[in-house]
């Protein structure tokens, strides 16, 4: 058995800008990039033709939302500047530490994530009460290249906690994204169901069963 854990809204709140756009906008006049006028219609368009479920990274959409204006940049100029325009404050969710304490004592545990934003989870598990040795993997869609509620997120966190997928509990705030593991054979424990506060009793029930 393994447990794995959403990250945003499961573990931590981290504030988000209002307005992506805008935010990625700033970082790039920051960085001398020529936002075009209809900035806001070029964020907002598809540009990365992907697979159903695939992750794109939010840098190559703005590389080629910019490209598509024919905006010349330096290319590592998109990167910095998304990576600066999602800079969050981070909060523990109560119940959390004792969720992912009470995960370990069953077997190994991950973070599995949907997040576009390199570097993103990193930085927000440092300014979170968590540690990184507080999992044993950690599998984000920017990494992966999977978005949950796609199986190959899910197939791959169990992969690399040593589980199959359907000895894999992951614990998430979204029915619909989180609730995906079910597609592997898996078990979700849905915050409208499970409560943080409920998770350790539920994961020991749930464990006995195993």
């Amino acid at each position: 058995m393994g447990v794995s854990f959403d990250l945003f809204g499961t573990l931590v709140t981290a504030d988000r800008p209002a307005d992506p756009a805008a935010a990625v906008a700033t970082e790039l006049e920051k960085r001398d990039v020529a936002v075009p006028d209809d900035w806001a219609d070029a964020y907002a368009e598809a540009h990365v033709d992907a697979p159903d479920g695939a992750e794109v990274p939010l840098p190559a959409h703005v590389s080629r939302a910019l490209a598509s204006r024919g905006v010349d940049y330096d290319h590592n100029a998109a990167r910095r500047a998304v990576v600066a325009a999602f800079d969050p404050t981070v909060e523990t969710r109560p119940g959390a530490l004792e969720a992912v304490d009470a995960a370990r004592e069953h077997g190994p545990v991950a973070i599995c994530s949907n997040c576009s934003v390199p570097e993103l989870v990193g930085r927000t598990l440092v300014r979170s009460d968590f540690a990184r040795g507080d999992f044993d993997a950690i599998v984000t869609s920017v990494g992966c290249g999977w978005r949950k509620p796609a199986p190959e997120i899910f197939e791959l966190t169990a992969e690399e906690l040593g589980v199959a997928p359907d000895e894999l509990i992951h614990v998430g705030d979204d029915p619909q994204a989180d609730g995906g593991i079910e597609g592997v054979g898996g078990t979700a424990l849905l915050l409208e169901d499970d409560p943080l506060a409920d998770v350790p009793a539920r994961l020991a029930t749930l464990a006995a069963q195993s």
